[in-house]
């Protein structure tokens, strides 16, 4: 298995060899492409599912710190929060794989906490509007967290 993530169609889609298993919209960071920390920017190069979180929470289920709080997202809970950046359900936490360029020092993908994570039902996919990580629906990471495992390469790209 293998994600590719293509930053400029704002798509994900996950093969296994030549067999496409999924195809589905995104959302990447709202400040564009790049490495650096700090910089909000979703990265590009080889990554790896570093961490996977979330195992058994319910569709919905808050996190923060990688911790789920024990809160599932409703509709209220957001109004009551606006910007609020609802990291929701499952946790794929990327490495980067490049020294230099998404791995060490001031670009490194793991330090910056860059997330495949799912999101609230109200949140555009297909235009980017995070804080660097990938936003998927809820219903997505599941099936994706459920097919991949630690190790899996994760390619970012325009």
């Amino acid at each position: 298995m293998e994600i590719d993530i293509d930053l400029s169609a704002q798509r994900l889609r996950l093969c296994d060899g030549e067999n496409q298993v999924m195809d589905v919209a995104v959302s990447t960071g709202a400040n564009g492409i790049g490495e650096q920390n700090g910089s909000g920017c979703t990265p590009r190069g080889r990554h790896q599912v570093r961490a996977k979180i979330g195992q058994g929470a319910p569709p919905g289920a808050v996190f923060r710190g990688r911790r789920w709080t024990g809160e599932v997202w409703t509709p209220e809970a957001h109004d009551t929060q606006p910007g609020r950046d609802w990291i929701l359900t499952r946790i794929l936490w990327l490495s980067g794989l490049e020294p230099g360029r998404n791995r060490l020092g001031r670009v490194d993908t793991f330090r910056r906490y860059i997330y495949l994570h799912g999101t609230p039902p109200v949140t555009a996919l297909g235009t980017p509007g995070s804080k660097g990580c990938i936003r998927m629906n809820n219903a997505d990471i599941i099936r994706l967290f459920d097919l991949v495992a630690p190790g899996t390469v994760v390619n970012l790209h325009e």
